[in-house]
Parts: C-alpha cells; structure tokens; sequence
C-alpha cells in the first residue's frame, strides 16, 4: 500500500502572487483555527507536509509548458494548434501564469514547513528538497526568478527577479548538505524524497548551470554554441554517477512501465496516487497523463476506447526515431486496438483496454478497431497481416469503423467495409493524414491506468507519475561528461540505455545515422543532436522535451526544422527579433510584484 496519498486538497495561491500558508489551510480548515497555531503542531505539520508534496502534482501533469513547442509533436487538427506550438505567447496567457503560481505555491509551502516544522529534521529535509524542485522547474522555465526563502504571510508584493549566477549556487549548495542527510532514506518507494532523490535533482541541477552559466551561444538558428568552463558539468557526471550507484538496467522497457509494476527498483522518485484512498469521487481524483498523447479516439462510453485528447500526436519525426527491433516502440506505443463488442465483452475487456484485461486467446478473436504499422513495415509484410487477420476487421456491433495504419510518410489507411472486405486505401503525407483522420495516430500507452472506469477517463488515472528514473539518470550522465569532454564515458551510457532497448550499439557519435530525414540547413548531426534522440526514445512523453531543447540551446533549430508550425527563427522572435527562449514572465506577477518591471520581461515578449 502506498504510504503518500495526496488526499488534502488546499487552496492555491492566486496568480502571480506568494501566498501565505494560512491561504493553503483554508480548505481544510473547518473549524476556524488560525493558521500559524495550527501549524506550530504535529497534525498541523504533517498536513502541511502531504499538502506540500501535493502542490509538486500540477508542475509534473503540464504537458503545455513542457511538450508543446518541441520537435517531437504535432496537432491532428489544424485548428488546434495552441500558443506554446506557435510561439504566440504573450505574459496575459493563462496557462504561464497557472504554472508560476503553482511552483511558487509549492516554495511558499516549503518555506512555510522549514519555519513551524523546524523541528523536525525530516520534514525540514524534505522541505528544503521541494523548494529546490520548485525553483528547477522555474529556472527552466523562465530564467532569473525571485528567489525568496522565507514563508510570506503578508500582502507584501517587492521581490526582485535574482540571476541565474545567483539561484543555482543556492540550489546545489542547498541540495548538497541534504544529499547525505541520514534523517532520509537511502532510497524511497513511497513517494518520498531520499538521498537518492537528492542526487538526481543535483546532477539535474548542475546540468542545468553548466548549460545556462558556462556555455555561450554562438548562432541561434544553426544551435551553435562553445564552451567557457566544464566545471558544473564534471559536477553534474559526479551526481549523476552517485545517482545511478552502479546499477544496471535489467528490467525491459515493457516491464519497466508495466502498470503492475510500478514501484520498481528504476524509479528514483514518483508523484504517486491511490484509488482507494482518495477522500471524494474516484472518478475524478486522478490525473489525465493517459488522456494526453495520441489519436481522439472518441466518447469511452459508446466507442469502448479511453478518452484521449486527439491534439498531442508524434510528430514526422517522432515516427522515425525507433527503428526496426526497438523494443521501446512496442512498449511505448499501443500498436493494437480492439474493437469494442458491448453485447458479448464487457469494457473494459474490450475496446482500449481489453490490450490488458483479455485473454491472449481472446485477443485472436476480438474484433480489431485500429492496427498501427510502423514505417519500417512494407506494404508487402501490411496486406500480409491484413490477409492473415480478416476476420478481424469485421464491425459487427462495434462504434467504431476498422481500420489499420501505416505510419510513415507518406502514411497509408486501410478502411475496411462492415464485413471486413477493404473499402479504401487512403496514402497521404503525413501531416495531412493526421488531420484529416483525426484518430489516425499513434496513442502512448505508458501511462495507461488499466483500472480506469467508464466515465471520465480524462480525470481517473491513478498510475504514478515517475519524476526521475534510472535510465533517465543514464542520459544525464551522457550527457554531462559529453559537455565535460568525455566523449567515450558518454557514449559508454548512451550505449547501455541502446542495449536494454536492443538497439544498435553505436562505435561512435559520428557513427549514428537517423532514419529520420534533415534539410540541407540542419547540417550534420553532432553528439549532443544523438543523446538528444536518445532522450526523445527513453523519456517521450515524460514532459521534459521543452526544458531539454531550451537548455541544450537547441530549441529554435530543432522548431525550425521539425515544428510543422514554425518555418524559421522570425516565427518564434518578437517584431524587434529578440528570441522567446523562455515563457513570459505573467502579466499578474508583474501587475502586482513592484520587484519586477515591463522593461525586466524575458527576451522576446
């Protein structure tokens, strides 16, 4: 049973603004106590601390700030393409300003526990571990923020955005004397923060500094950049290898996020979730990770499949960065989706799920809704498979219409009659194909929560959001002693997490050939563009992709040739061609914070 059930739901700060703890009581506050008094007690303390670990929820579940505006994902629907895919933010957008308030509601938590729960040198460890997660996720986001470390009760609005040359001393300074705190433990299943925790957020961390302090930008559209000291990324490989502890990767991708199999030993640290323990309606208690990447793939009720967004979808280049024989594609994609029966095979034994609740048996006989070529698969080996499963492909009392999909580009649709004869063959380019075939494209099936109920799909996922995993740690590592330079310890990791997925081993970065093509533009592919792909294959849809572009400094280059939106780096500057490296700093925060001016907004706003 899990330990940490984020089961108290507290009022948030208001936008743009450092809250005061009493605000975040006020929910749970039925009986009229003061706030400070209460916190001052253990109850109060300890409800404070899940509240706090909580407030970590909506920063790990936003897939606008941390995917949109990347290489690897595209829109079905042209008229879906939001603002973080266009880089037509502007500070009044909402979505920025909800993001900053909840990290600055989770810092403000943190500074309220290390204040009335000083006492308690767990706690205050913890809290202190949070506060840097906070400002990790601001930094990558937005560049100098205020950095304030005292709990705010007041309506005192004057704090000042603090340079980066300032902030990520603090957090690696904060974050190495707790790295060894024996007041946590070594490693945690629960949900809660360990020493190994620590580590990782340290190697993260120092990465993130040896990037933003010590590299220097040469060429923003080409991504060129050189380096002025290596000493925050040699600290960075030293974190990272602490992190990792020498412990290989044994479990396969499949395993490692099979939903019975979540605690395992390569999750460093998860935002974990209960069912059962959730104090209102299990419906709506969980969070919508399942519902976020893929094809729309209608109403759950009457088609029998999950809801799902139908707006994230992998991009032209998504679909060529597994090649024949990786056994991530299989594992991160749902490659097979049966047809949905409700006379004869109740949901969710059919339909989406019924890939985990039937029988391998019944798998043979279920009708198939949707099958999913890869690109490597030739038109030859997909009316093969056509042929052999016909049956298959018969409606019958299914919602949904079958059909099977080679995803390539250009991609090819089969649509199959009621009786399973072919009705038509559809080839178009692929970003046509997919907003034209609205549920068309690839769904991720790593967060799927196979105990979801009918009804509000969206909202009841209880599957545990992993923050930092081993193989993760892996590619931090690569990466790390890549900028440190050493080429061959780094190619040494990437190889490891390329073994467990039983892909090619790489001799050399220069030995890596994509299968994905580049313009003449985009010019040769360098060490960093490799770990770069490896990350995209070992971490996709693990909302990192923005922070990785923009710290890699590879974010404009990599939207101009891979964002079907973005056609070079005017779409994607302001009118006087100042770049939008970070997210604007909200509106609200400057209306009501006297620290911070119009003049001290980030480049590009």
């Amino acid at each position: 049973m899990k330990k940490i059930i984020f089961a108290i739901i507290l009022a948030t700060a208001s936008a743009g603004a450092l809250t005061g703890c009493s605000d975040f009581l006020e929910a749970d506050n039925k009986a009229g106590i003061d706030a400070d008094p209460y916190f001052t007690t253990d109850k109060g303390q300890a409800a404070l601390r899940t509240s706090m670990y909580n407030e970590v929820k909506p920063l790990v579940n936003n897939v606008d700030m941390t995917e949109w505006g990347t290489d690897l994902y595209t829109v079905t629907q042209t008229a879906r393409a939001n603002n973080f895919q266009t880089y037509k933010l502007t500070p009044e957008e909402q979505g920025v300003a909800d993001y900053y308030t909840k990290a600055y509601s989770l810092i403000n938590m943190a500074n309220c526990l290390l204040k009335y729960g000083a006492a308690n040198p767990k706690y205050v460890a913890e809290a202190k571990f949070l506060r840097c997660y906070g400002y990790y996720n601001l930094t990558q986001e937005f560049g100098a923020v205020p950095y304030v470390t005292e709990y705010i009760s007041t309506g005192e609005r004057n704090y000042p955005r603090t340079p980066l040359a300032e902030i990520y001393p603090k957090l690696i300074e904060e974050l190495e004397a707790i790295s060894s705190d024996p007041n946590l433990p070594e490693t945690d299943m629960q949900g809660n923060v360990s020493r190994r925790a620590v580590r990782a957020l340290l190697a993260k961390v120092c990465l993130a500094a040896g990037w933003d302090l010590n590299v220097q930008l040469e060429d923003a559209a080409k991504g060129l950049y050189s380096v002025k000291s290596t000493d925050y990324f040699r600290k960075a490989a030293q974190y990272a290898d602490l992190a990792i502890n020498g412990q290989p990767l044994t479990l396969s991708f499949e395993e490692k996020w099979s939903p019975t199999n979540e605690q395992n030993d390569e999750v460093i640290w998860a935002v974990q979730y209960e069912r059962a323990g959730y104090p209102g309606d299990e419906l709506t208690g969980g969070h919508g990770r399942q519902n976020t990447y893929g094809a729309q793939l209608g109403d759950p009720i009457t088609s029998g499949m999950k809801a799902c967004s139908g707006v994230l979808a992998p991009s032209a280049k998504s679909i060529y960065l597994w090649g024949k024989g990786d056994e991530r594609y299989a594992a991160t994609f749902m490659t097979v989706m049966y047809n949905y029966f409700p006379k004869d095979h109740p949901w969710p034994t059919s339909g989406y799920y019924a890939y985990y609740a039937a029988s391998k048996e019944s798998k043979s006989t279920l009708g198939i809704t949707d099958v999913y070529f890869p690109w490597y698969t030739s038109l030859q080996e997909a009316e093969q498979y056509i042929r052999e499963h016909k049956q298959q492909f018969v409606r019958g009392d299914a919602a949904n219409n079958c059909r099977a999909h080679l995803i390539s580009n250009p991609a090819t649709l089969w649509e199959f009659n009621p009786d399973g004869t072919i009705k038509d063959v559809v080839t178009k380019d692929y970003a046509s194909y997919i907003r034209q075939y609205v549920s068309s494209t690839l769904v991720v099936k790593k967060f799927d929560d196979p105990n979801t109920v009918q009804q509000n799909v969206s909202t009841n996922d209880y599957r545990d959001i992993v923050v930092f995993h081993l193989s993760d740690l892996y590619l931090t590592a690569a990466e790390a002693y890549l900028m440190a330079g050493d080429e061959a310890k780094a190619l040494q990791y990437v190889n490891a997490v390329r073994a467990r997925a039983k892909a090619p081993q790489l001799e050399s970065f220069g030995s890596y050939v994509p299968d994905y093509e580049v313009s003449v533009g985009f010019g040769a592919l360098r060490p960093i563009d490799v770990i770069l792909d490896e990350r995209a294959r070992e971490v996709y849809a693990e909302t990192t992709r923005w922070m990785d572009l923009r710290r890699t400094k590879q974010l404009v280059k990599y939207n101009i040739e891979f964002n079907s939106e973005i056609n070079s780096i005017a779409d994607m500057s302001n009118v006087r061609g100042d770049v939008k490296w970070y997210k604007p700093i909200p509106a609200s925060e400057i209306a009501t914070n006297s620290g911070i001016t119009e003049d001290e907004q980030n480049s590009g706003y």
